[in-house]
């Protein structure tokens, strides 16, 4: 499969050849920023209730949301294809809002609109509230809690000023779009409507009157200053949903006080970083799943990483290697109650019959996550195939072993003791690291090319030997640690001697000179000491070489056999990377410049999509990435903590 390409502008001339032939137009590859009806990633804003995300256009509409849970297949998918579904509640006729923010310490989004004749604001959020028994929608495995998601949405106006003819427009479309809703009015009222499609149904409330037009509900009504309104989304058990104003208010301020008693807990230095630090943490809970304790690794499925291409990828799992940057930044936050869920959540987990974990599985711990296609959608900005599931769950990537021993070893230092129930964890992955460091693999990046010995891959091995020896050193067995410490320190020797070029630079595998932002962990991961010659070398190699416009790219893909065609923008995470590796080699003033250039990407609501395309400034892949806000946190963390200690100096 090619990449899109744009077609010619139609006042472009073509010059004609002596026989009268008209040679072929030059093309070029599709733009991030080329005219599209399709919304920028980036100014999407992200609501949550630890169950599942939504996400919010500009001009007010509902553009993604999958019920009940972040996998389920969309209700509401225009982000995907312009006929996919939406709910629009806004001002009628005007599509650009005066201003948006999250309402502070929290995932509900406040908007301001200026029309012509008045000013309006509107709260949206997925609900949070007091627990009450067992949850039907999203049964959970692990311990409840006082307060959970609700399976409802909320969204409130208030008239400040004036007078504004308010619209509400709301068209479902089940299962990615297959199955039109079919709505119905409960005992005729004409603030109640049902719309049911392949086994869903979600009821809309409102206090506007609604009408029935084919496939969707709409409303219209004019508020006068000081009037409210307000309009629900349920799919809760027995459909439960405001009557009026005042109730929606209320679960609105319920899921503002969640938010910000879970804040309150966290750990967030007074530092200028604390914004963005914030921000990255409200997110990175908000794309956890309260009943099991896992995180998905972005909202979103099929958001191109190259524009109308096909690197397009469905991300609503967990990856076993988001695990210990996952436990890095809970534990710095001091997110403690977190950790162990997430923890426990990977305990639980079904190995591969040598006793290895998968490198993703579902969000349910289910394994088999195979991926299938949705043709007869569209895909953001033409960027096809969208794509359900994820082939690469099979793969074979050797650093999934390091990511689960380092999260291990991480929950063990800070909870003071290791749980029983990880022991045989260790020592499954253990076992299968010292059986494949010397295999070929995909790769960290999933590649579908030919399977290599990648660099990166053989250091998680090394991380995997190397925590487990400490491990096994805790329990007191000190053979065993013995013998993984051998396997670690017989793994560094061979990358050192395969993996680094004539110039001291570690590359991205055995058979290249070619650089990867993967080996930036060789600094995270403690592989080589800050002083180290090789680890300086190959930090400021990536930071001089691998760059587009500052930006880290995570391999040059004309130099990479990763089975796709394309070229691909810059990653925020490996960006994030960069800026800790830098802080660590002493390099701590370039490291800030880098840190405030990333703040300033950021989207207007202060959240990072995959990647970044440099040239345009537009954000690209999924959204909002966890990857990138738990490296955000990570490399703020090892800014603030370097100034602490030049501080005390």
């Amino acid at each position: 499969m090619t990449v899109t390409e744009s077609k010619p502008k139609k006042n472009q001339k073509k010059a004609a050849t002596a026989n009268g032939a008209q040679p072929a137009v030059a093309t070029a590859p599709q733009s991030a920023a080329a005219p599209s009806p399709f919304t920028p990633i980036a100014d999407y804003a992200f609501l949550s209730n630890c169950h599942t995300g939504a996400l919010v256009a500009p001009d007010g509409a509902i553009d993604w949301l999958c019920v009940p849970s972040f996998d389920s297949p969309s209700v509401f998918g225009t982000l995907l294809d312009r006929g996919g579904g939406a709910f629009r509640l806004g001002p009628f006729g005007i599509n650009v809002p005066s201003g948006r923010i999250y309402e502070p310490g929290t995932n509900t989004l406040l908007t301001s609109w200026h029309t012509p004749r008045g000013w309006v604001f509107v709260r949206d959020a997925l609900t949070m509230g007091p627990r009450h028994g067992e949850d039907g929608v999203t049964p959970h495995t692990r311990p409840p809690a006082d307060e959970d998601g609700e399976h409802m949405l909320v969204r409130t106006v208030v008239c400040l000023d004036g007078e504004v003819e308010i619209e509400l427009v709301c068209e479902p479309a089940f299962d990615y779009a297959r199955v039109p809703a079919e709505w119905s009015m409960p005992d005729e009222n004409r603030h109640v409507a049902d719309a049911s499609g392949a086994g869903v149904t979600i009821r809309l409330a409102t206090d506007m009157e609604l009408g029935v037009e084919g496939g969707r509900v709409r409303a219209r009504h004019v508020l006068k200053k000081g009037d409210q309104l307000f309009c629900s989304l349920s799919w809760t058990e027995g459909l439960a949903s405001p009557a009026n104003v005042d109730e929606a208010s209320a679960h609105l301020a319920t899921t503002t006080t969640f938010w910000r008693n879970w804040l309150g807990r966290a750990r967030i230095p007074d530092h200028r970083f604390r914004e963005a630090v914030e921000r990255s943490a409200l997110t990175i809970k908000g794309l956890t799943y309260m009943p099991t304790g896992a995180t998905v690794a972005a909202l979103t499925t099929s958001l191109p990483e190259t524009p109308g291409g096909e690197r397009n990828w469905d991300y609503r799992y967990t990856w076993i290697r988001d695990t210990t940057f996952t436990l890095q930044a809970l534990h710095f936050l001091n997110l403690d109650w977190e950790a162990d869920e997430f923890m426990q959540f990977v305990a639980d987990l079904e190995p591969n019959e040598d006793g290895g974990l998968q490198i993703m599985y579902g969000i349910d711990g289910r394994r088999d996550l195979t991926e299938s296609t949705r043709k007869e959608l569209s895909g953001y900005a033409g960027a096809h195939p969208v794509r359900i599931g994820n082939g690469a769950f099979d793969q074979r990537q050797n650093d999934v072993f390091g990511a689960v021993l380092d999260s291990v070893w991480l929950h063990t230092q800070r909870s003071k003791r290791l749980p029983r129930a990880l022991w045989p964890i260790v020592e499954a992955q253990a076992q299968c690291a010292t059986k494949v460091w010397r295999k070929p693999d995909q790769g960290i990046w999933e590649a579908r090319g030919k399977p290599r010995h990648y660099v990166s891959s053989k250091l998680m091995c090394w991380v995997a030997l190397d925590r487990a020896a400490r491990l096994a050193h805790i329990r007191g067995e000190d053979e065993r640690s013995a013998t993984w410490r051998a396997t670690a320190d017989e793994i560094k020797a061979d990358i050192l001697e395969h993996g680094v070029d004539k110039r001291g630079v570690l590359t991205q595998h055995y058979d290249t000179t070619a650089l990867d932002a993967s080996t930036l962990l060789a600094a995270l991961f403690g592989f080589l000491p800050p002083d180290d010659e090789r680890l300086h070398k190959s930090v400021l190699a990536i930071a001089d070489e691998l760059t587009e416009d500052g930006f880290v790219l995570r391999y040059v893909t004309t130099e990479t056999d990763d089975g796709l065609a394309g070229k691909e923008g810059t990653f925020l995470i490996c960006s994030f990377w960069l800026v800790s590796a830098l802080s660590l080699i002493g390099e701590e003033q370039r490291a800030r410049d880098m840190m405030d250039r990333l703040l300033r990407v950021a989207s207007p609501v202060g959240l990072y999509a995959e990647e970044f395309d440099a040239p345009t400034g537009r954000h690209l892949g999924n959204f909002p990435q966890a990857f990138s806000h738990l490296a955000l946190i990570q490399a703020a963390a090892g800014i603030m903590l370097g100034e602490f200690v030049e501080e005390l100096r």
